[in-house]
């Protein structure tokens, strides 16, 4: 059945089985795109893959309640199975917090997120490429002897949002990427490398920047060893701080606040880092499939500042959790998939960059260690309560240069801590791959943190 028609009577069979429920509406959520995934090795083809997605997510308000049910197949039979699960699903909640379908908003941005030169590059093109990046990362250094993982992938996708109070809203993006992995080895040290790169713009690809990132991280950690054990100030890369922001960006959540999982509960207007911090949440950037004109509720979005020179001005709202603070929502609304229920989540979530360029925070530092990688954020992160305890590794820094390089250290502190112990921040923004939502930061100058070692 056609997309449009299967809604129709979708909402048409469930106003009838809703019965007089003076509050009743309901809301279709659908998302459809396709995935494709290449890796090489010794330039001959690893893994291949092509997959196409979809489905339909519904939900009905009545009686104060929200039910959710959802399908792949758009058929008569999935009407009914939707309209009865969502009604029995709603009928067995018991929270007593406000719903909320929305009407829509008066505007919406005009965002540019799907590109159809990036559409036009077929198969044979990607895996031309894959083979490429793999070419040019070997040729880097006679010490790069393998690379165990190299890919080029793609996504396009289309989503909406349908209810019955007239909102009709939808959104459609594509995005190309790939990453290495270096292997370098000298001896008996070995070390690897790993970049990753996400365009919307094929003018902006260039695999012999990614190739040469990836083996120079690999090159640059050989013979690494561990330092004393001790407080150290740290620099911390722009994708390590990124990571660490990933990991605690939970915090940020209203839902959560409410919950008692967060300790920036009651906070909104107080400082909770240092001044030079301001803390981004910008659904409109440019080549991210985090961007997005409207939230999971459809609600119109808008770039804000989550901190700003280091007070805290809001948390991120979804409409039941702005209801419960008596606050407008930040169109944070999250659905990661169509059959998803409705949560909360940054979009496009980064440490706004400063002046500072790489060499003058090294410098501004004097003596400390650079951290370049942090393993075990799952195992070693506390998202509650801020607390984290990692395996690292990066260099030792004299004098405001780089030294020789570290390995087999536990770096350890808190999140909020951190946060107010940022001395400075670079100029090098940086993300990681976007999904559901996209991290980010530049280099962030930390006062002290505490180093396990010798």
């Amino acid at each position: 059945m056609e997309r449009n028609e299967f809604i129709a009577k979708l909402f048409q069979r469930a106003k009838e089985k809703a019965g007089q429920a003076p509050d009743f509406a309901c809301e279709a959520s659908y998302s459809a795109g396709s995935e494709f995934e290449v890796s090489v090795l010794n330039g001959e083809i690893l893994r291949y893959s092509v997959a196409d997605s979809g489905g339909l997510g519904f939900r009905v308000l009545v009686n104060g309640k929200m039910g959710y049910a959802s399908t792949q197949i758009l058929d008569e039979a999935a009407v009914d199975m939707l309209v009865d699960g969502a009604l029995e699903n709603a009928a067995l909640v018991e929270s007593e917090d406000k719903q909320f379908i929305f009407e829509g908003s008066e505007r919406y941005p005009e965002l540019k997120l799907f590109n159809p030169e990036l559409e036009a590059l077929d198969a044979a093109k990607k895996i031309e490429m894959a083979r490429e990046l793999e070419k040019l990362t070997l040729a880097q250094d006679p010490r790069i002897v393998r690379v165990d993982e190299c890919a080029v992938f793609s996504t396009c996708a289309e989503s909406g949002l349908v209810n019955s109070k007239g909102l009709d809203v939808s959104q459609k993006g594509n995005l190309l990427g790939g990453y290495a992995s270096a292997v370098a080895q000298e001896g008996e040290q070995v070390n690897t490398g790993f970049k990753v790169f996400f365009v919307m713009d094929p003018g902006k690809i260039d695999l012999e920047k990614v190739a040469r990132t990836a083996a120079q991280e690999a090159l640059a950690g050989l013979n690494a060893a561990p330092v004393p054990s001790g407080s150290y100030r740290v620099l911390l890369r722009n994708d390590v701080a990124g990571t660490l922001l990933s990991t605690f960006s939970g915090v940020f959540s209203a839902d959560n606040a409410q919950r008692g999982l967060s300790r920036l509960k009651g906070r909104e207007g107080e400082m909770v880092a240092t001044e030079c911090l301001t803390l981004m949440d910008n659904p409109h950037l440019e080549d991210s499939a985090a961007s997005t004109p409207f939230d999971g509720e459809g609600v119109a979005t808008s770039p804000k500042a989550v901190i700003e020179a280091g007070r805290l001005n809001t948390l991120l709202h979804n409409l039941k959790t702005a209801n419960k603070q008596g606050v407008a929502t930040t169109a944070n609304a999250s659905r990661p998939g169509y059959a998803a229920p409705v949560g909360v989540a940054p979009s496009n979530f980064y440490f706004k960059p400063g002046e500072a360029d790489f060499d003058a925070l090294l410098e501004r530092m004097g003596d400390g260690l650079l951290i370049t990688d942090m393993q075990g954020m799952h195992a070693g992160a506390n998202p509650i309560t801020g607390d984290f305890s990692l395996a690292a590794k990066g260099f030792a820094v004299r004098g405001g240069k780089l030294a020789e390089p570290v390995a087999q250290i536990t770096i350890a502190g808190n999140f909020y801590e951190v946060l107010s112990a940022v001395e400075a921040v670079g100029s090098d923004l940086e993300f990681h791959a976007p999904g559901a939502s996209c991290f980010g930061s530049p280099s962030l100058l930390v006062k002290q943190l505490s180093v396990a070692g010798l």
